[in-house]
């Protein structure tokens, strides 16, 4: 849930710029031109899904500017209780937005679950590019 609410928030922020891109290029925004007689090109296939950013960049994009927040002894790495810090706090936020209530020892306990699968390589830290991973695994 905390990775929706992450990409929700990334969406909400890049949203603004997607829709001037998309007014800049829409046609039917601009003044009519005069058509000439042209045959018709072949209907290109298109893709099932539109495309969109990609949450990745996103999520990067958040974590960069969020990390030195939570990075206490700026050495570049989240140690246990600097990650959970954060964790919680987005947590918290996560609970405040469905109105729903979990006890501090369970979320607690989520956070250090949370560690445990953020931390790909175990060393006991989690780096920028692991928790970019780990919070992209879910938008």
């Amino acid at each position: 849930m905390i990775r929706a609410i992450l990409f929700t928030t990334a969406l909400a922020l890049t949203t603004p710029a997607m829709a001037q891109q998309t007014m800049g290029a829409d046609p039917a925004m601009s003044p009519a031109a005069p058509q000439t007689a042209q045959p018709a090109a072949p209907a290109q296939p298109q893709s099932a899904t539109p495309t969109q950013p990609a949450p990745t960049a996103s999520v990067a994009s958040i974590v960069d500017s969020e990390f030195p927040a939570y990075d206490a002894n700026s050495d570049g790495q989240l140690d246990q209780s600097e990650f959970s810090r954060w964790m919680v706090a987005l947590k918290s936020q996560e609970m405040k937005a469905t109105g729903q209530q979990l006890p501090a020892d369970q979320v607690t306990s989520w956070a250090s679950g949370a560690f445990s699968t953020a931390d790909a390589d175990k060393s006991s830290m989690i780096s920028k590019p692991e928790l970019i991973t780990y919070l992209s695994a879910g938008a």
